[in-house]
């Protein structure tokens, strides 16, 4: 098959290259970044949300398309149908974020936010889990049939290992260089669903082509949960066997949203114990061979602190400034990268009320 794949560089989209690589496709990839050829992998050069880059990709027939592009609704809307139009096969990438809460594990027939929610301030937002659930509602309402729904949860790999709402640059930074991690009380005792990216692209790449994936939604994630406060203690093992001690200091709900952004993140999502019934998506793949997280999360932290340099992406320093603040601890100002960036560091650690109303 020639697949073109949309955005895929993230922890599951480098995965799903390769096993589709593997599987002998012509696999066709967008980077904003890459180029050339390796095997049978080719990156193209380019940005897919720039309307003539993906006219062109787009005048060609495709086998199969994979877009994990992060659309706006409205965006979404003026192309999703030229996608359809050009593949056999057009494979969606949503999210279990979609979902409301629920007491029993998930199914992809569980009642979404969308559906349910009577919050009438959140729906009047096109927060994430909307924006997928609108886009998810276009293609089943499209009257094509050459469409398949993906809904992840959280996935994880060498260079994504959440906790909680924390990416690694908001917690493990900090753990690296000797500071404390400060988290969610109310998050951490709620049950999680984290699945390896790699678990994730090979049961697309099992749905990609299949007649019988067509028209439906799936949810791909492991069969093991954990709560947030054991992924803690999964990585504080992990730090521990590589020689850093991890400090952990747990707040109320409010003192944390005072900080950190993301609410509806933490509300609608993050404060639902979240577990999911995999009957659906086990008729093409075998979740029970998906890595265990208690395996496969220490791993991967520890493949990450073994790389040379350490790969973080810039900290929000607004954000650390103020944890330095409530930890009663201080970065360097050599780990602060601009003359910019240190007056807004000092600006949030030492007048926190001040800093927010620059920011404004």
């Amino acid at each position: 098959m020639r697949i073109l794949v949309l955005g895929g560089t993230g922890a599951m989209g480098v995965h799903l290259v390769q096993v589709l690589a593997e599987l002998g496709h012509e696999v066709h990839v967008t980077s904003r970044t890459r180029s050339g050829k390796v095997g049978n992998i080719n990156y193209i050069t380019g940005n897919a949300h720039d309307e003539a880059f993906l006219n062109h990709l787009l005048s060609e027939r495709w086998d199969g398309i994979v877009d994990f592009m992060v659309y706006s609704t409205a965006a979404f809307k003026k192309r999703y149908q030229q996608l359809l139009k050009a593949t056999a096969h057009y494979m969606y990438l949503s999210s279990s974020r979609v979902y409301a809460n629920s007491n029993t594990p998930i199914t992809e027939k569980s009642p979404r936010l969308l559906d349910i929610s009577q919050d009438e301030k959140y729906l009047a937002t096109d927060e994430y889990a909307l924006t997928k659930a609108r886009q998810e509602d276009l293609l089943f309402s499209s009257g094509y049939k050459n469409w398949t729904i993906i809904r992840p949860y959280i996935t994880y790999d060498i260079e994504r290992l959440q906790l909680g709402v924390l990416e690694k640059e908001d917690w493990l930074y900090r753990a690296v260089h000797g500071r404390t991690i400060v988290t969610a009380k109310d998050i951490q005792t709620k049950q999680t669903t984290l699945t390896a990216g790699a678990d994730v692209a090979t049961a697309m790449a099992a749905l990609m082509g299949n007649k019988k994936a067509q028209g439906e939604a799936f949810h791909i994630t492991t069969d093991e949960s954990l709560t947030w406060c054991e992924v803690t203690a999964i990585y504080k093992n992990a730090l521990k066997e590589n020689n850093i001690t991890a400090k952990v200091l747990e707040q109320n709900l409010n003192d944390f949203l005072d900080w950190r952004q993301g609410m509806y993140q933490v509300t609608y999502d993050r404060l639902y114990n979240r577990t999911f019934d995999n009957s659906k998506i086990k008729q093409f793949v075998d979740t029970a061979a998906f890595i265990r997280p208690t395996i496969g999360l220490a791993q991967c932290l520890t493949q990450f602190l073994n790389t040379e340099p350490l790969r973080f992406k810039t900290p929000n320093w607004q954000e650390e400034a103020l944890k330095d603040r409530l930890t009663q601890e201080t970065t360097p100002l050599s780990e602060i990268s601009g003359a910019k960036q240190k007056i807004k560091y000092c600006l949030f650690k030492t007048l926190p009320t001040v800093g927010r109303l620059l920011t404004k």
